[in-house]
């Protein structure tokens, strides 16, 4: 009996580590902030965790990013930071999160991430497009520009949708970036003014929201979506969203 018993220990044991070892990947998602805390971070967090349930797939949440280093960061397949601001790096996990791409892993930045690093180049770099000023939160419409990309082949051409769109430092098309949603301004009021240079203008007929592109050795992946907390209960764009973890995890469309 006691060896019988024993076996069965060892065989769930077994069957446990299979399973932990057999998720598709790692993530490690950092929420930190030197800024602005969105209150949607808070959705954010549940939301993912029961994401990375639904596809198998290993998450853990830091509260605060410091201190990364390469041996931390070397079990991870894809860093995720979702609305974070500000500097929220020291100089050494800037250099390690840098090496951390170049062996070929993945990077997704959920809305105020491209409010993050200003003054790290190499990171503004990646993320192409830096957040300058937002309008109020309305209702546009979103366009879909790859309806192959991951997440996207159960949207519409058109979608309506609800968040607060980023106007940035830089809204123009750059070379080697693939964009995968686009708001159309006509659709919803750009004014803003925040005094100084600090007035929105709008991007006119191309106002990018979501891309992709290979960078420095590995992959990035950027939506400005996620401002309203609600929407990290919306299935859509929970799909949206793991379409560009999976991709930027694994390199597959």
């Amino acid at each position: 009996m006691q060896k019988l018993l024993l076996t069965f220990l060892c065989t769930c044991v077994s069957a446990l580590v299979f399973h932990l070892n057999a998720q598709q990947f790692k993530a490690l998602m950092v929420v930190q902030t030197a800024g602005w805390q969105h209150e949607s971070t808070f959705d954010a967090i549940p939301a993912l965790q029961k994401l990375a349930k639904l596809h198998d797939f290993t998450l853990d949440v830091k509260q605060r990013a410091m201190p990364l280093t390469d041996q931390q960061l070397a079990r991870y397949d894809v860093l995720l930071m979702v609305n974070t601001t500000g500097d929220v790096f020291t100089d050494a996990e800037q250099g390690a999160v840098e090496r951390f791409i170049q062996s070929g892993k993945g990077w997704v930045g959920v809305h105020a991430a491209s409010d993050t690093e200003y003054d790290w180049k190499w990171y503004t770099d990646m993320v192409g497009h830096m957040f300058h000023i937002h309008p109020v939160v309305q209702t546009a419409m979103l366009e879909v520009q790859e309806p192959d990309f991951p997440g996207l082949t159960a949207w519409p051409k058109r979608m309506l949708w609800t968040d607060e769109y980023y106007e940035y430092k830089d809204g123009s098309k750059k070379p080697g970036f693939n964009y995968v949603l686009t708001v159309d301004e006509s659709t919803y009021d750009i004014t803003a003014n925040w005094g100084g240079d600090r007035i929105a203008k709008g991007h006119g007929d191309f106002h990018p929201i979501a891309w992709y592109h290979n960078y420095d050795g590995g992959r990035a992946f950027y939506t400005n979506l996620g401002h309203v907390p609600a929407v990290f209960g919306e299935p859509a764009f929970l799909q949206h969203l793991y379409g560009g973890i999976w991709w930027a995890a694994k390199g597959k469309k």
